[in-house]
């Protein structure tokens, strides 16, 4: 079954990184009938406006992007919000989907679902075997809860709600705010801050904020450390970095990403099943989305660093957290399906680094 080219596709989430990347997949693709709404326009967390919504669009295909997100330290200082509205946006999606009778819904899990000790490469099987990683545990409990209500409305109502699991994702649209951004495109702002301040740029990394989002303050004080010796001598201001960076990540480029979404809505059903038992009381269908290689942060911070051109030194703060010592996906189930990333890092960085650049250049529009 693939969607038809005139089908109504809803895609929530559609200015975040995911759901941008889906609207750019979708469009290149000849799909025209696409659906958005701003959060101004449609709270997915308020279950009456989710109703009318889908009552007076009536889409038939939806792809579930819409989520709140956060690296460690929003994580860790916000976990009701997170668990809170992550809940409340499956809920009203998933059951309004059901009850206006989309024809297939794909919801977009996380790989923090996983156990925080399951082997390496985590398959699909780990899936609530163990502990969750605490750093994001309430986040990680939202999202296992929008995989089992998929499962739960294919089995009760034989519905086709399609859950998958992307690695870490990285792109144009990514959040580059210090505050709670995930660690590639935190790198790369750091770095450019860095960059700035070595070349006494304070009118570029005042432009930067402005666009961006806050400076915090320990970085801030840093940067300004270069400008207070530098009528002595050139000095880059150094980069610190949390925790030690042995901890290994697997990263996707989220163009890659909504290709694989995409093929997996065209994707038969059939075909989607076939090495899962489709009935009552089993797990049936769930989809790691990655590259399957992995690399350790520190090699990341030297490629990103690479990239942006910063040659100062880079700092090591091992008295903050690391988080999981590594997640890596095993990605031979939708590699079977005839997927596969066609980007590699370097590329996906420097292009990340160039649209961060020209958001820079157009003042933030």
């Amino acid at each position: 079954m693939a969607m038809e080219k005139d089908a109504r596709i809803f895609v929530a989430g559609h200015r975040g990184l995911v759901g941008s990347a889906l609207l750019r997949q979708l469009e290149s693709r000849g799909y025209r009938r696409l659906i958005t709404r701003a959060r101004t326009e449609l709270d997915l967390a308020d279950p009456d406006a989710v109703e009318e919504f889908f009552a007076e669009q009536k889409p038939d295909y939806v792809f579930l992007a819409a989520a709140r997100v956060g690296g460690i330290w929003a994580n860790e200082t916000r976990p009701a919000d997170f668990i809170r509205d992550n809940l409340a946006i499956e809920l009203n999606v998933i059951h309004q989907s059901f009850v206006s009778g989309v024809k297939r819904l794909l919801f977009l899990g996380s790989s923090c679902i996983y156990p925080r000790q399951a082997s390496q490469p985590m398959k699909e099987s780990a899936f609530m075997t163990g502990p969750l990683e605490l750093t994001n545990s309430p986040y990680a409990v939202a999202k296992i809860a929008g995989v089992e209500m998929c499962w739960a409305y294919n089995r009760q109502h034989r519905t086709c709600f399609i859950p998958v699991m992307p690695t870490n994702l990285y792109g144009p649209g990514d959040n580059f705010d210090l505050l709670d951004s995930h660690v590639l495109p935190a790198l790369i702002r750091k770095f450019h801050l860095a960059k700035l301040a070595a070349s006494g740029h304070w009118p570029a990394v005042a432009a930067d904020e402005r666009c961006f989002g806050q400076i915090p303050e320990d970085v801030k004080n840093r940067l300004e450390s270069a400008e207070r010796t530098a009528s002595a001598a050139p000095v880059l201001p150094q980069v610190v970095l949390w925790g030690t960076g042995n901890v290994r990540r697997e990263f996707l480029y989220v163009d890659d990403l909504a290709a694989a979404c995409v093929h997996l809505m065209n994707t038969e059903f059939r075909e989607l099943t076939k090495d899962t038992e489709y009935r009552a009381g089993e797990r049936p269908f769930l989809f790691n989305i990655g590259t399957g290689r992995d690399l350790t942060i520190k090699d990341l911070a030297r490629r990103v660093a690479a990239v942006v051109g910063f040659e100062g030194d880079i700092v090591w703060d091992s008295s903050k957290p690391d988080g999981t010592a590594r997640k890596l996906l095993d990605v031979s189930r939708i590699s079977a399906l005839g997927w596969r990333p066609v980007t590699d890092l370097e590329e996906g960085i420097a292009k990340t680094y160039s649209w961060y650049l020209s958001r820079l250049e157009s003042g933030g529009r």
